[in-house]
């Protein structure tokens, strides 16, 4: 049974940094995509960072590229997300996910498994 446990997340001023970890169990593949989304309330889930975990290729979406770093521990099967420089519009619930290892990362219904979401709240 897959699980991917996010933690990491929490409130934090404008121009603050958070680190978030999703940690994986129960992959049976060994090779994937990883990849983070968040959700505003009334807002459509959307794509933040995504990871191949084979190669390491990563991805970002314009709005957090310069910002956000999405990197990976293959020994502990976890993948990160840090997040500087952090705005007003970055508060949502953060996800991550995993995918089959071509999934398109931009996707979130490619994404085979979920995390249960860790809220990161922007203030003034």
């Amino acid at each position: 049974q897959v699980q991917l446990v996010e933690s990491g997340g929490g409130l934090v001023q404008a121009g603050g940094s958070l680190r978030l970890s999703c940690a994986a169990s129960g992959l049976s593949f060994s090779s994937y995509t990883m990849g983070w989304f968040r959700q505003a309330p009334g807002k459509e889930r959307e794509f933040v960072a995504a990871i191949r975990w084979s190669g390491g290729t990563t991805y970002y979406a314009d709005s957090v590229k310069g910002r956000f770093t999405i990197s990976k521990d293959n020994a502990k099967n976890t993948v990160y997300l840090q997040m500087n420089s952090l705005q007003l519009e970055d508060t949502a619930v953060y996800y991550c996910a995993v995918g089959g290892p071509r999934t398109l990362p931009v996707n979130y219904r490619l994404y085979n498994y979920w995390g249960q979401g860790t809220q990161v709240t922007v203030s003034s």
